[in-house]
Formats: structure tokens, sequence, C-alpha cells
């Protein structure tokens, strides 16, 4: 009786404690890989909001040789530079969406008149709706955007209302609303940390 209680205790114990430890080597020893994937990614997300091309099936060497030959990063801070010319700047921002945070890297000319491009780093709006704000469809309006003009902090207006610069996302409202509020915002205190305002 004693026996036949505890001989399935036992043996879900040695399962359970074999699994956890093929878990966990898997995850140990592709750590690294996963980390390389991310820095990866965050590269071309970069280069992505300067309009830096690429080759997508490239190599992760040539990727990194072009990331470091063209940008330098201080922190969350990434700067683009041709030629010894600065270029621009891509920063982080970030805010609720609907469902989730909102995570992108704006870039901005050297000037700060004009936005260079987007990207969304993370997301969890829902997909085909919201989650649409990550498609080149909508982050392409951002691409060398004038912003010279606003005035308190309006940078992303939503046409039709006056003096509209982008389109929103159809059918995903409150998302659209919070990637405007988020961009404003950022670029604001962005921009009066750079200006020293």
């Amino acid at each position: 009786m004693k026996k036949s209680f505890f001989y399935p205790i036992l043996f879900m114990s040695l399962l359970t404690a074999i699994f956890t430890f093929i878990l966990a080597f898997m995850e140990f020893g592709t750590a690294e890989k996963v980390e390389q994937n991310l820095a990866l990614e965050l590269q071309k997300k970069i280069l992505y909001v300067f309009d830096i091309p690429y080759d997508n099936s490239a190599s992760i060497e040539s990727i990194n040789k072009l990331f470091s030959d063209k940008i330098t990063r201080d922190g969350d801070l990434f700067t683009y530079t041709e030629g010894g010319q600065i270029m621009g700047y891509a920063f982080p921002a970030s805010g609720p969406g609907l469902w989730g945070g909102i995570e992108m890297y704006v870039g901005i000319s050297e000037d700060y008149n004009t936005l260079l491009g987007l990207a969304i780093t993370d997301q969890n709006e829902t997909p085909g709706l919201g989650g649409r704000i990550g498609d080149e469809e909508f982050l392409g309006q951002f691409r060398n955007l004038d912003v010279s003009g606003s005035t308190q902090g309006n940078y992303i207006i939503y046409r039709p209302a006056p003096g509209g610069n982008t389109d929103a996302v159809t059918g995903a409202t409150l998302t659209s609303k919070s990637v405007s509020k988020l961009l404003n915002e950022d670029i604001q205190t962005f921009l009066a940390e750079r200006k020293g305002d």
C-alpha cells in the first residue's frame, strides 16, 4: 500500500527534476545566442529609423560592421554620422497603448526640424488592427516628416484635423491616439533636453 502510494509521487518528482534540468540547460546554452539576436534586431531597427539600407539576408558580421561604421551609441541615444557629419539622432519613446506598452525609437535630424523615421520595438496591440502600427504603411509616413512648424508640442496631428500631417490606423482609434500622444510627449521632452529649454 505504501509502495503504491509513494511510487507515483517519486516518479513525478524525478520526471519533473529531469525536465527542469533539460530546460535550464537549454536556456543556459542558448542565452548568448538570444542576446546576440536581440542586439542584431535592435541594430536593424536603428538602421531602419535612419533609412540606412541593408540586406536583410546579410550576415551578422556585415550588419554589425555597417552599424558600427555609421552609428554610435551613448546609453539609449544613437547618433548617425555620415562622412564625419552628424545626420541625426534616434531616441527611445514609450507609453501605454490600448492593451499594453508601446516602445519605439524615433529618429530626428541634427537640426531637430525633421523626423527621419521611427521603428516599433515592442507592442501588444490587436493583430490586424492596432498591431498595424508596426507596418510600413503606417511607419513610412513618419519618414522625413517636417516638424519645424509644430507648436505646443503638437508634432504628430492626424488628418483631417487642421494641420494634420499623418494618418491614423483605420479601425484602431485608441491605439493611434496613444501613438500620437507618446510621440508628442517624448519628442517634446527630447528637444527640451537637447536645446536646454
